[in-house]
């Protein structure tokens, strides 16, 4: 398997970050390649990506520091998401991709995820 790995600062507190990244389904909003997430049960999702369609368990989840999941059937990754409190109003994403060959369509960066959340945050204030 290779790893693949990125990281971006969000000007948002943690507790936003992880809790907009923890909804799946709003993916295709900010990561180009996934047309729809569906939670199907609380540690299932199924994706639906331009290299396939798959359906991943989420295998660790604690709040306000890390999501992990990995594919059960379909390509084949395994991926980590951590958030580090850099200040009150900003928080370092790590995503952590590890992938068989094969998997071809990964995120060139989190600039995205970046300007969604912050986006997002900016129209509560």
């Amino acid at each position: 398997m290779t790893t693949f790995e990125r990281s971006v600062e969000v000007r948002v507190p943690l507790r936003a970050a992880y809790h907009q990244w923890t909804r799946f389904e709003s993916y295709p909003r900010f990561l180009a390649g996934v047309d729809s997430i569906v939670r199907t049960a609380p540690t299932r999702i199924h994706w639906h990506t331009v290299i396939g369609e798959f359906d991943a368990e989420i295998i660790e989840q604690h709040p306000d520091e890390r999501v992990a999941w990995r594919t059960v059937n379909g390509p084949r990754h395994v991926a980590a998401v951590t958030f580090h409190r850099i200040d009150d109003q900003t928080t370092r994403v790590c995503l952590r991709l590890k992938y068989a060959p094969g998997v071809s369509h990964l995120p060139d960066d989190l600039r995205p995820f970046k300007t969604f959340i912050e986006g997002l945050n900016q129209g509560l204030n």
